[in-house]
């Protein structure tokens, strides 16, 4: 228990508690009081209402107006709070500003997606959020130090985002996990996807590199090609035909995977 001190004011006996600075008074000589500390809430329930409106709604000025006013800053707050804690530095932009906007734009793409039954919207779209950084720190994955308590994402503690009751797991394995089904969807559609024998086996020895991903940070680009061509024995022109093919499937595959945390086999 904290001491008292006895002060006389304006003839008035006043009794406050001692703390390090002392009491404060106005300038009239009265005690002054001091504000109890708010907690901001950035992912509030009314946030959560917002996105149930918006997806109700069909006007899509309406829809602009409510998005701008009720949900876009929750966003941002929470992007920016699953970076940091995170850190989901390692991108290819330049700044974290440039990066939040990027995710903050995704998640306004994937909104419509969301369905009340399926949980709290908090939880639904951080879980997106950090799925898509996860799967965008790719190249400097293992430098990242992802050890922090997902508790901590809420500094303002009002929100408990239950990431981590989502999977159990080392975040690593979201990354792994999708790589696994890229290389199990490339082997059942290969030929299709590839029709011309020469550009199927350059689509293999690409996906054998994935196979062996754990030995892909000894290569840089320049060696990763010398690799297929070694294989394949194609021109690097008919190698970046295949790779800009395959990332167009990559890149779908990436967006389901983050949307669902699974990847369909079907064509």
């Amino acid at each position: 228990m904290s001491e008292e001190l006895t002060e006389t004011i304006g003839g008035k006996i006043l009794s406050v508690p001692q703390n390090d600075e002392g009491p404060q008074y106005t300038k009239k000589g009265t005690l002054r009081k001091r504000r109890p500390k708010t907690k901001k809430m950035y992912f509030t329930q009314d946030t959560e209402d917002a996105i149930i409106e918006y997806l109700a709604m069909e006007d899509g000025l309406q829809r602009n107006i409510l998005y701008n006013d009720r949900i876009k800053y929750a966003f941002f707050k929470l992007t920016e709070n699953i970076i940091h804690t995170f850190k989901f530095y390692y991108t290819e932009v330049e700044t974290i500003g440039e990066l939040q906007h990027e995710v903050t734009t995704f998640l306004l793409e994937k909104l419509h997606l969301y369905q009340q039954d399926k949980g709290k919207a908090y939880s639904y779209f951080g879980t997106i959020a950090k799925r898509y950084l996860i799967l965008y720190n790719n190249t400097n994955y293992k430098k990242l130090k992802l050890k922090a308590d997902v508790m901590a994402v809420d500094e303002d503690q009002t929100i408990t985002i239950d990431l981590s009751n989502n999977s159990t797991q080392p975040l690593e394995n979201e990354q792994v996990a999708f790589l696994d089904y890229l290389v199990k969807y490339m082997d059942i559609h290969l030929f299709t996807l590839f029709p011309k024998p020469q550009d199927a086996k350059t689509a293999d020895a690409i996906v054998e590199l994935f196979r062996k991903r754990e030995n892909l940070d000894l290569f840089n680009k320049k060696g990763i090609y010398i690799y297929i061509r070694e294989i394949t024995d194609q021109s690097t022109p008919q190698i970046t035909k295949v790779i800009k093919k395959m990332k167009k499937t990559y890149v779908k595959l990436m967006s389901q995977y983050v949307d669902s945390g699974y990847v369909s086999m079907r064509l």
